[in-house]
């Protein structure tokens, strides 16, 4: 990515990443569609409920390995293969330790957290259940994503989506298997969706110790390097903290929204899923930018990144045009895939919602494009900081909206708008100045030419 052509290497790495995350969101959805379907609104709400919680882990984890690849991705630019094999190192070895302790805690502390965010006494068992056994194979969660995320470091993003389209089709059939064909209920689903994402580590490791010499550490793979710790916690940790911010603003927005009975909290577990569908291009989009960006920090090639963010944003505006013309027109289709047997409650609420969201796409394409030049220059606290911001904004929103003004379901898509509103106004000065940074740096190093 320090060399050639610019738009076409970010189409190209951007593919595989929106593939690959849709996948990881199809065998997600597969549960609330199934789930919802054949077991019914009590499981659909406690698939739902539980959803933030076992994302804020998932994002943690997804942050950690985040923060590491913009490291690797810059080691991997500048040249320095040594350093580049102690940093992977280093990473899988914090990474597993973190993962393990974190799955110890909450398989005992599942049902307590819960009832915190004030999940309904009778959709608590099922929740409890989903999340423990959900918690039980975070360590795989970690282990994939770490791998992922090495490989999209040294600019293969294709090769992770082979391995996600397998563990895909298999949650699917999981799904059917467990909870249509078994009946396990919510137990099934969860089960189905552990064991897919083993096979997804497993194949992917697997790969990488025949087609990647790079990363065949052999011994090296149980190097510690301490400072190299400092610095990956000091960019992972930030990085995992904004995705803490943001899942911990969505808990307390779930927490308000579980006070409006099981039929909202369906329709809310359907939308959020929806939003998810529509936001993750945008988001990978931002991280092939911040790829796209390290490896030319690492290499010094400052042109390349203005340039490169300049084709990733337009991207971003693009894609946020078509999101906007296929929710709007499909959005009574879209609920009635969640809804047992076409629900019309349910179907109602999240058409409502959806056609008001639709219109408002735009913004997070925007700040995603921001977020993802911030992350590859390094400079990890103003997507920390904006983050806040937007869930800040949204939080207060929300409350304003069903609290004060009691304006119903539909309009919690206004507190999203909100939220990016206050984003934005943070990130773009912040833009503007980096910006300008850069071409006062670049000009005096022409000047000493």
């Amino acid at each position: 990515m320090t060399e050639g052509k610019i738009v076409s290497p970010l189409i190209l790495f951007t593919i595989p990443l929106v593939l690959g995350n849709l996948l990881q969101l199809t065998y997600n959805a597969a549960d609330s569609v199934i789930v919802g379907r054949f077991v019914g609104e009590d499981a659909l709400a406690a698939v739902g409920t539980s959803t933030p919680i076992m994302n804020l882990a998932i994002l943690l984890i997804s942050g950690m390995c985040m923060g590491a690849s913009v490291l690797m991705s810059s080691q991997y630019g500048a040249g320095d293969i040594r350093l580049l094999r102690r940093q992977i190192s280093t990473t899988l070895l914090s990474g597993c330790g973190f993962s393990l302790c974190f799955s110890a805690v909450m398989l005992f502390l599942a049902p307590w957290v819960l009832r915190l965010i004030r999940v309904p006494e009778e959709v608590v068992p099922m929740a409890s259940a989903y999340l423990r056994i959900i918690f039980a194979g975070l360590i795989f969660t970690f282990v994939y994503n770490f791998l992922a995320n090495t490989l999209r470091a040294l600019g293969d993003s294709r090769t992770p989506l082979y391995f996600l389209m397998c563990s895909a089709f298999l949650n699917i059939l999981g799904d059917l298997l467990f909870v249509v064909v078994f009946r396990w209920g919510v137990i099934g689903s969860a089960a189905a969706t552990v064991l897919s994402e083993a096979l997804c580590c497993l194949l992917c490791g697997i790969y990488i110790r025949f087609r990647v010499p790079i990363l065949c550490l052999g011994k090296e793979w149980l190097v510690f390097d301490r400072t190299l710790v400092q610095k990956t916690v000091g960019y992972g940790s930030t990085s995992a903290m904004q995705q803490v911010c943001l899942q911990m603003g969505k808990i307390l927005i779930q927490a308000m929204v579980n006070r409006q009975g099981v039929s909202v909290i369906a329709a809310f577990t359907a939308v959020n899923r929806v939003d998810d569908f529509a936001y993750t291009p945008q988001q990978n989009i931002g991280h092939a930018m911040t790829t796209f960006i390290a490896q030319n920090q690492g290499a010094g090639h400052k042109e390349r990144i203005r340039r490169g963010f300049q084709a990733g944003l337009v991207m971003e505006l693009a894609y946020s045009v078509f999101l906007l013309i296929v929710i709007y027109t499909a959005a009574p289709w879209i609920m009635r895939l969640f809804a047992e047997s076409g629900d019309a409650g349910v179907v109602e609420l999240g058409v409502g919602y959806l056609h008001r969201i639709a219109f408002m796409y735009l913004l997070p394409g925007v700040t995603n494009g921001v977020q993802g030049f911030f992350r590859g220059i390094g400079d990890m606290k103003v997507t920390l900081y904006s983050t806040f911001m937007n869930m800040l904004g949204r939080v207060l929103a929300v409350f304003l909206v069903l609290y004060v003004l009691k304006l119903g379901f539909s309009s919690l898509a206004w507190a999203n708008m909100v939220g990016w509103i206050f984003m934005m106004l943070f990130e773009i000065p912040l833009l503007v100045r980096s910006m300008r940074g850069m071409y006062r740096q670049e000009d005096s190093l022409s000047s000493i030419r």
